[in-house]
This record gives C-alpha cells, structure tokens and sequence, in this order.
C-alpha cells in the first residue's frame, strides 16, 4: 500500500482513508516535516479553496503547503464570486472542475460537499464541515505519534461537544488502533451512525467508548483533548451550550492527573481564552 493510492481520491471523511493509508500519510508528513522528502508537483497545478466559514489554521496550511508543492492556490471566497449570488452547487462544481486541479472545501453541510464530490471529476477535500474535519485529525494524530513513537494503544479522550472534531477523531483513532473515549453531556453526544462505524472500524484492535463523566473518561488516558462548545454556525445556542458544559471544562481538575500531552482545537474568542487555566 502507498500513498500513490490516493491519487485523484477525494476526502470527504476520515472513512475514505484505509489503516494502511493513513500510516502511510503520517510517515511521509513526518519525513516532510524532518526534511527527509521534499515532493513536488509534476507541473504546476492549482487548489481552489472555498470556504462559506472563518478560517486562519486551515486556510494558512493548505495554501503554505501547495505553494511548497511548486502548485498555486486560487481563494474562492464566496463574497467575490457567483457562489455568494446563490449559484446552484451543481453549476458551480461542474465550472470549478474545469478550472482547477483540486478543491478543499470548508463549509456547513456534508451534503453540500458530497454534491461537489459527485459532480467534479477533480479530488475534493473536506477542510471542515459540521460533521467532519478529517485533515485536522490527522495533524493531531501525527501530533500523537511524535511525541509516543506510536498511536497504537495510546488512549486519546476528548472532553465536549460531540462535535465533527469528535466523529473524525473517533474514526481516525479506530484507523490506528487508538483507544478513544469521548466525554460529552446528554444531547451532545456524537453522532450515532459514526460511532457504529468507529467501533466497527475498530474491531477488537482498540475501544471506541461515549462516557458522561469527564473525569473517569480522563483516567489512565495518555491525551487530553478538547474543542469550543458552540461552533461557527451555533452562536445563538451559545448560552444553553455555556450552561450544558460547566463540568466539561478542561482546567485545573484535571492537573493532578498524569496526562503527558493536551491538544486545545479551536480558536477560542478573546473572552474565552482569559479564562484558561495554566496547565502544565
């Protein structure tokens, strides 16, 4: 298996990826990263992005990454093209397929990324939608690996919103025999079709559980990780969520417990983020 599998692929979840697939991504991330390989384009080739929300991380990597690829990169920001004029999906993916050699897409639903998959011949790439964000999880797992040498029977437990960081991170934990335990209230657990798939993924490699209790999902775990509780697109439930998660919050309780590593994914408000804790 090699990652010339992928090619003209599209990713739209984390399940488009085999187990070989994915080890074989984070070994050649990691020897980018070490300066071991340096790929390039076979000729200059071009990634729109399109993207109906806010982004910084996303944007910046994916661009600072093609651009290190020798391709170029076109923003396909809604407000300046026929997108922003309510051009059906379907028209705009069949023009977009004729212009550029890939498409990322950072959006609301996983329906309207699908509909762009199955009427662009070109890859597409899930760079965030509400269900999923499978290129964030494989950074935190590359994260995961450099500092244990291993994702095998590491514990990963995510405390929050059972959110699309959560369904990615559990079918990328299943895909690398990591244990995961998602932490989340009543009514905000993730989503149930995803987590059937996660634990079927998983077989009898690793456990894929859905706990209540922060604090018992974080025992004997070797990652802590957490995410915003309202993201883009929810600001109006922001105070309920405020309410609902009040014992999920990652801060001082958690600092006697021996977790070696904690990965914060967000971009917290400026308010939000006075209130972290320091934790070691």
């Amino acid at each position: 298996m090699s990652v010339a599998s992928l090619k003209g692929r599209d990713l739209l979840s984390m399940a488009d990826l085999s187990a070989a697939e994915v080890r074989e991504l984070l070994d050649l991330a990691m020897a980018m990263k070490a300066g071991k390989v340096h790929p390039r384009c076979d000729r200059v080739k071009v990634l729109g992005l399109l993207f109906s929300k806010a982004s910084t991380r996303t944007r910046v990597s994916f661009s600072v990454a093609m651009y290190q690829l020798g391709g170029q990169v076109l923003d396909l920001n809604a407000s300046v093209t026929q997108v922003g004029r309510g051009e059906p999906t379907i028209d705009t993916a069949r023009v977009l397929d004729r212009y550029l050699d890939v498409l990322a897409i950072r959006t609301f639903e996983q329906q309207e990324l699908e509909t762009f998959a199955s009427y662009a011949e070109i890859p597409v790439i899930n760079a965030l939608t509400d269900l999923e964000h499978p290129c964030q999880v494989l950074a935190d797992l590359q994260t995961v690996q450099e500092e244990f040498s291993t994702l095998e029977g590491i514990t990963l437990t995510y405390i929050g919103d059972g959110n699309n960081m959560a369904n990615s991170l559990m079918l990328g934990c299943a895909l690398t025999g990591t244990n995961v335990r998602i932490a989340a209230p009543l009514g905000y657990e993730p989503d149930a079709a995803i987590v059937a798939q996660a634990k079927a993924i998983a077989g009898d490699r690793s456990q894929v559980q859905i706990l209540q209790d922060p604090e018992a999902a974080a025992q004997g775990a070797q990652v802590l990780y957490t995410d915003v509780w309202a993201s883009m697109g929810q600001e109006s439930e922001a105070a309920g969520r405020m309410q609902a998660f009040q014992a999920y919050q990652v801060n001082e309780k958690f600092s006697a417990l021996p977790i070696p590593k904690r990965l914060f994914c967000t971009a917290f408000q400026h308010t939000e983020a006075k209130k972290l804790p320091k934790l070691p």
